[in-house]
């Protein structure tokens, strides 16, 4: 990817909550914007949209894949649905790029800050959470594979 250092986690939440806090807690702009993200997220190889790669415990079909290039993850991500795609490219911004640690020690606080569960609802919510939950496995088995050498 490149070299420069990537921003903190906590930064970028940062970011994305002054961005939500422009739309003046109006429930719809935020979905359209969601689904706006979604857009511009980099498409996924057909190749990856397998059964195994998809996020178990989301409503809609969400693929999601990870690679680890020196020490720093990079995810690529796809959905059935445009707000799904959004909220997975949101997790992509703020964990593209981090080391197995940082992501593992990330406390995401940016969905309260900006009212997600309010304009996304519950059975989104939940799919959310299967997402970090898997972003965080991914990590975690980068972690032991580099703390065990192969």
């Amino acid at each position: 990817m490149n070299n420069e250092t990537p921003r903190s986690i906590a930064a970028i939440q940062d970011e994305i909550i002054a961005d939500f806090a422009l739309l003046d807690d109006d429930a719809e702009m935020k979905v359209l914007y969601v689904m706006e993200l979604g857009q511009k997220l980099p498409p996924m190889p057909d190749e990856d949209k397998t059964d195994e790669n998809i996020v178990k415990g989301c409503q809609s079909r969400v693929w999601l894949t990870a690679r680890l290039e020196g020490d720093r993850v990079y995810f690529t991500a796809d959905s059935n649905t445009a707000i799904t795609k959004g909220l997975v490219s949101l997790l992509i911004r703020i964990f593209n790029g981090q080391k197995p640690e940082a992501i593992l020690a990330s406390d995401l606080h940016f969905m309260n800050a900006i009212g997600m569960e309010r304009f996304i609802g519950t059975q989104r919510t939940n799919g959310f959470s299967a997402m970090i939950r898997q972003m965080k496995m991914y990590a975690l088995a980068f972690k032991t594979k580099m703390e065990i050498g192969s």
